[in-house]
């Protein structure tokens, strides 16, 4: 992937969303989020195998007013075991993918559960660990099928319409796929997590590039899981193996690349207000080690840094060109502004 010559950043850092919190107004083991026309975004929590309490779903706003939680843990009507990525219809109807339980759940305006679709298999409209979602321009649903290595277009309730994508390193074929986005012109971008790396479709499924290589270099990736496109058509991908965030221009050129910069959210300073020794504590702390006994490891360097993404697994774009990093092992979400 070629690289631009230096110029001003395209992004700034902004503000931090989010506090760790197993219960009540926080995240925990957050891995994807979206946005609804309302201003509403809507975070959904994995938690993790030994603590089953991050499942759920939490909405907010991008100035952290704080709306609820709804969804759990478990195998009924409105419930996962792995959620694994959430999208919204134009008519504000909530879906999340299930990988452990091979379906798609679907949510009304108020919050409630009312259907589900999917069965497990290979066979056309089959599913083996639905990962990445996102809406077409005519409100048809997008799933990655992870283990299908696949890409699947299906109505809203669950008809297949299209199929694209078979197991392979050549173009337009998938290893484990993860993350999806539909850019405003209608082009589909897949995170080919096994291949490491993006590949740009055009609506009907026909292969039209592919971006990166493996590896930790400029413009490289290690096991991608998520990638945006804005209006400009700039290019976002969370490079989950690496612990960054790399943007890149329409033909691919990489402009940036992002490590993480969180300050402390405003639920996170409401806590520390209240819990003064904690906070004397974190005021003790060293956040920003020295990082050369580290070798350049990214994954330890993020482990040492607060302010570092660690396992970033989405990246999102709102309608005002605002980047979201859901950054799932601190707990948060990093937000970014355009810097020109």
């Amino acid at each position: 992937m070629p690289i631009a010559t230096a110029r001003k950043p395209l992004l700034k850092y902004s503000f931090t969303i989010g506090v760790a919190a197993m219960e009540g107004r926080g995240f925990y083991y957050p891995v994807d989020l979206a946005f609804r026309k309302d201003g509403r975004i809507f975070v959904l929590g994995r938690g993790h195998d030994g603590d089953t309490r991050g499942v759920q779903i939490l909405v907010c706003n991008i100035d952290s007013e704080y709306y609820g939680k709804f969804a759990s843990h478990g195998a009924e009507p409105g419930q996962f075991i792995w959620p694994t990525s959430i999208a919204i219809d134009k008519d504000g109807n909530v879906y999340v993918s299930d990988e452990y339980r091979n379906n798609i759940s679907i949510f009304s305006t108020s919050n409630e559960c009312i259907s589900r679709w999917g069965e497990e298999g290979s066979e056309p409209g089959k599913l083996r660990g639905p990962s990445g979602l996102a809406f077409d321009w005519q409100d048809n649903l997008l799933v990655v099928d992870h283990q299908n290595h696949r890409i699947q277009k299906f109505t809203k309730d669950g008809r297949l319409l299209m199929s694209f994508g078979k197991e392979g390193r050549a173009n337009g074929e998938f290893d484990l796929p993860w993350g999806i986005c539909v850019a405003p012109v209608g082009d589909i971008y897949v995170a080919d997590w096994g291949n490491d790396r993006v590949q740009q479709f055009a609506p009907n499924g026909r292969f039209i590039a592919s971006y990166g290589t493996s590896g930790n270099g400029d413009g490289q990736f290690n096991r991608p899981s998520s990638v945006a496109v804005d209006a400009q058509r700039y290019i976002y991908v969370s490079d989950w193996g690496n612990e960054r965030v790399q943007v890149f221009d329409p033909d691919g050129k990489l402009l940036q690349s992002l490590r993480g910069e969180a300050t402390t959210s405003k639920w996170a300073q409401e806590f520390l207000d209240g819990n003064i020794e904690e906070a004397r504590a974190r005021a003790k702390s060293n956040l920003e080690p020295d990082l050369t006994p580290y070798n350049g490891d990214p994954y330890e360097e993020s482990y040492h840094t607060e302010k570092f993404f660690w396992s970033p697994s989405s990246v999102k774009v709102d309608d005002s060109g605002r980047v979201f990093v859901v950054d799932r092992n601190r707990h948060r979400i990093q937000v970014y502004e355009r810097a020109r």
